[in-house]
């Protein structure tokens, strides 16, 4: 073969071979072209996606947005609501309404409330009442015959030896602060009123160890003049019974004194003593013993058994300071009778435990 004919075989060779580079250069771009569509081709279907998503999710996302708002303000503030329309307080006209109830049911049951501290006149009355302070009235009643025929006028007991005072009241308890007081009154009644108890409440608080509370049981019991003895049993009781939630005494004496008529205010403070003193004690109050338990809104807050109740009941007839008598058959629903006006001769009538109506001075003393 001729160098010419080999160069005219070469040719086309090299032509073949010339074009097979641009053949895989040719595949070559068309596998990136699909590589990049490959590529190109998820985003535009994530973006689509994602798109779709979008739309659908507010749809489902919307209630579980909704749900933590009512759970955290939306909720919080439905069930203030619902307390507060449940919590409504009460109106005054309803509130009038169930005091007279109440006194109503305790005129029933103690028709034959008074007060339980013996006397004969406005200043042994007095006294009788400073002393009742932190201690029984039985023991009080103990105290007095001793006490007034040793000194039976304020004259007398101004001018009493503070340390036979003192002796002769003993038993009643903080008999250093009582005395102190008898000894003022005693001088205040000789000097500024002429040996006389008042008759107002704005002459009897300025006497020594005589505050609204003593002062309130001299004018209601001694001078007929109404008025709300608020002592521990009493203030006690409103409060049970819902009629106001003031525990200072002037404060509770100020919202009782609008819910009931003036005529009743001193028997008022007589019954719900009595019952006090009888049935709804501070600690276990006999509900199931109660006679006007059906217009108590706190019962049950104490025994509720009648049968275990009837043991907590309390008694003023016979017995001793603190003794827990046997229930008669008849009560509470007959009461017993009404006690005897004091005779210096006889046997003092006892009376129930629990504190007196108890001197303002002395009763802070003790506290």
């Amino acid at each position: 073969m001729s160098e010419h004919e080999a160069e005219a075989a070469e040719a086309p060779a090299k032509a073949t071979a010339k074009k097979a580079p641009a053949k895989k250069a040719a595949a070559k771009k068309t596998a990136t072209k699909k590589a990049a569509t490959a590529k190109k081709a998820p985003a535009k279907k994530t973006a689509t996606a994602k798109k779709a998503l979008a739309k659908k999710s507010p749809a489902k996302k919307a209630p579980t947005k909704k749900a933590p708002a009512a759970g955290t303000a939306a909720a919080k503030k439905a069930p203030a609501k619902k307390a507060a329309s449940g919590s409504r307080p009460e109106s005054q006209a309803s509130k009038a309404k169930r005091a007279a109830q109440l006194n109503e049911a305790l005129a029933e049951v103690y028709y034959y409330a008074h007060p339980e501290l013996d006397f004969e006149n406005p200043f042994e009355l007095l006294v009788a009442t400073v002393l009742s302070a932190q201690t029984t009235d039985l023991r009080v009643n103990q105290t007095t015959p001793a006490l007034f025929a040793a000194y039976p006028t304020p004259e007398d007991m101004a001018a009493a030896n503070p340390e036979e005072l003192e002796e002769l009241i003993r038993p009643t308890g903080f008999f250093r602060s009582k005395a102190k007081s008898l000894l003022g009154l005693s001088a205040a009644l000789r000097d500024d009123h002429g040996g006389k108890v008042p008759g107002s409440i704005d002459e009897l608080v300025k006497l020594p160890g005589v505050g609204r509370k003593t002062a309130f049981v001299v004018l209601g019991n001694a001078f007929g003049v109404p008025g709300l003895t608020v002592d521990t049993h009493f203030g006690r009781l409103v409060r049970r019974w819902k009629l106001t939630e003031q525990t200072d005494a002037v404060k509770v004496e100020q919202e009782i004194d609008d819910l009931l008529p003036e005529s009743e205010w001193t028997m008022f403070s007589h019954r719900t003593i009595f019952h006090g003193r009888r049935i709804c004690h501070s600690r276990k109050p006999a509900c199931g013993a109660c006679p006007i338990a059906e217009l108590c809104p706190s019962y049950g807050e104490g025994e509720t058994d009648p049968e275990k109740a009837k043991k907590l009941l309390k008694y003023e007839m016979g017995g001793q300071p603190g003794q827990r008598l046997k229930p008669p058959a008849n009560y509470p629903g007959t009461p017993a009778p009404p006690l005897p006006s004091r005779d210096p001769g006889a046997e003092s009538p006892t009376t129930g435990p629990g504190s007196g109506s108890g001197s303002d001075a002395a009763a802070g003393a003790a506290r």
